[in-house]
């Protein structure tokens, strides 16, 4: 432990760390922590800035089913022509108020939206169009149960007041259908209807969807994510007021924002609720798809969600009294003032046969008239996602009014309008956090956690090498560095550059050299031998000796990064190892 120094010591302790930390987060969910805590609804989260103000496009597109033949269809008993005129294209901007978190992991808000006419996207919306006379076939709905001089009375004075106003088909433009006219019956109701069931001033069929709605919601925001987006409450009540008994009074369902992802809950079935449709709404999962390079689940109604109540029992207490719809119809007239309003899907898509039989005009289809959401299963949020919902106006026969041909109006369900409303597409930076979240994450996270482990396992055996290395070099050193000794005490001769270096020894002669010159016999004369001193000539050749194997040896069996610091160490390991591949060898001839 000697041999390893701090900053190595330092290198170790990082590489330790390093591995334990890859190999817990190779076992920790840690990314899935992160992702559920941006997705939990507190202020300053992720998630809550997408709810409290959404970035995407949700658009509102209506439909009228405009009547082609009113004469024809009251005097001659024809079957009503209609003529679906559309798109109608609304932009809502919307943005929840009055936001307030309370300790039992709940939020509450209202919502403010406003609609704009998107005239782009739109045919023209001021033209007329034939539609029937809701509130006045509403209050001629009741005229059975009531004494008929009063109604004949009230439609004779209402047609001589509001001559257009008291027929059974009215022409309206597409504005004033969707946010609202004047109607004299509808002004009436307003001032004797009791205070908070109080219909609007005017008729209009989505009046009520503009500006800070009444209604107060408290969800779920995401401590227990099988809970998370659920409405807990609507204005206080932990139940809709609309209907008696459960399952009808449930209000087990999101708003739309958040679902409670399917990987938590493993069920198949999510409940959305909307005022509109006076009920929530299952959606039950169908298969795995791609929206943009993201995995989603694609979930459509159950086929049983407007069910007849005698196939489907849970149905039943949506029935008005002992009267049930027939399959593809919701009674949601307890949201509409006690109107008779009935829901369907549009075109009268997955209903009973008779609906569609007694219009003309109307062809169901699964791909443009099916309600769908696209929900990525991690996370809970919907990608894209369309409700698609037909209103009904349920016509009783008021054979004792004959004032405007009203006594000829058949008992029938007449199909007034329907509408699609959602989001087809999320925005780039909201796409971009689930692209990361739920495509991205899951590849990086391991690429992660195994990089950690492989680096710090790596670091480790690197320090080791390095420490090992410089342990046997400082211990040959010592060896070789007597052996020097030993050899120079011994008088061994070595070649260096082809000079000879001689016993060691502190004063030496040079041996004689043959003259040059030569007698006139022809003889070689000799030189007389020189006295030398070999002290300093032997230091210099132990020098040029060391400085020469070292640059030898080191360029053979070192790296360049090496090689610089090697040559000029004075490390008799250098010395060792050349001996070990025959440098010191003494020539034959000099033995």
């Amino acid at each position: 432990m000697s041999h390893i120094g701090s900053g190595r010591l330092a290198v170790i302790t990082f590489s330790i760390c390093t591995v334990v930390l890859g190999i817990v987060l190779s076992f920790v969910p840690w990314l899935d922590y992160i992702i559920l805590r941006e997705l939990r609804l507190w202020n300053g989260s992720l998630s809550y800035s997408y709810w409290q103000r959404p970035g995407v496009i949700r658009l509102t597109k209506v439909y009228i089913f405009n009547v082609t033949n009113p004469q024809g269809f009251l005097e001659n008993g024809e079957k009503p022509k209609l003529n679906e005129v559309g798109p109608f294209v609304y932009r809502e901007d919307m943005e929840k108020v009055n936001i307030k978190f309370h300790d039992n992991d709940t939020v509450t808000y209202q919502h403010n939206k406003i609609l704009r006419f998107v005239p782009e996207l739109s045919v023209d919306k001021s033209q007329k169009l034939v539609v029937p006379n809701i509130p006045l076939l509403t209050v001629t709905s009741f005229s059975p149960n009531m004494a008929s001089f009063v109604f004949n009375l009230l439609v004779s004075g209402l047609s001589l007041t509001y001559r257009e106003r008291a027929k059974p088909f009215v022409h309206v433009t597409a504005e004033e259908l969707v946010f609202g006219y004047n109607d004299p019956l509808v002004t009436l109701a307003h001032y004797f209807y009791p205070k908070g069931k109080r219909p609007n001033s005017q008729m209009g069929l989505l009046l009520a969807r503009n500006g800070t709605l009444s209604e107060v919601s408290t969800i779920y925001a995401g401590q227990d994510m099988k809970k998370f987006g659920y409405l807990d409450k609507i204005n206080g009540l932990d139940h809709l007021p609309h209907w008696k008994e459960k399952p009808c009074t449930n209000i087990r369902a999101s708003e739309g924002s958040f679902f409670p992802p399917r990987s938590v809950t493993k069920e198949d079935i999510v409940y959305i609720y909307d005022k509109d449709l006076c009920r929530i709404l299952p959606m039950k999962y169908r298969k795995d798809t791609y929206k943009d390079g993201i995995k989603v689940a694609l979930y459509t109604p159950p086929e049983s969600t407007l069910e007849s109540a005698e196939l489907n029992p849970d149905n039943r207490c949506y029935c008005d009294g002992n009267q049930c719809p027939k399959r593809g119809l919701q009674n949601i007239s307890p949201c509409q003032y006690n109107a008779p309003v009935y829901l369907s899907y549009p075109h009268f898509y997955d209903a009973d046969p008779s609906l569609l039989e007694a219009v003309e005009g109307l062809s169901p289809d699964k791909e443009k008239h099916e309600s769908y959401f696209l929900i990525q299963p991690k996370i809970g949020v919907p990608l894209e996602g369309q409700i698609r919902v037909q209103l009904n106006l349920k016509v009783d026969s008021a054979s004792n009014i004959r004032v405007n041909n009203i006594h000829k109006f058949p008992d029938m369900v007449f199909p007034v309008m329907w509408l699609q409303e959602g989001i087809e597409e999320v925005t780039t930076p909201i796409w971009r956090l689930i692209f990361l979240a739920t495509a991205f994450g899951p590849v990086f996270a391991p690429i992660v956690s195994y990089s950690l482990i492989i680096c710090g396992i790596l670091l480790i055996i690197y320090v080791f090498i390095k420490a090992y290395k410089k342990f046997v070099i400082g211990q040959n050193s010592i060896e070789i560095v007597e052996l020097g000794r030993e050899t120079l005490r011994r008088g061994s001769t070595l070649i260096i550059n082809g000079s000879k270096l001689l016993n060691h020894k502190e004063t030496s002669y040079q041996p004689l050299r043959k003259s040059t010159s030569t007698t006139s016999s022809g003889e070689e004369t000799l030189q007389e031998l020189t006295y030398i001193d070999k002290s300093e000539n032997l230091s210099q050749s132990m020098d040029e000796l060391k400085s020469i194997l070292n640059r030898d040896f080191v360029k053979s069996n070192f790296n360049e990064a090496e090689r610089e610091s090697l040559i000029r160490a004075d490390n008799a390991f250098i010395l060792s190892e050349h001996r070990r591949y025959s440098v010191f060898k003494i020539p034959e001839s000099l033995k």
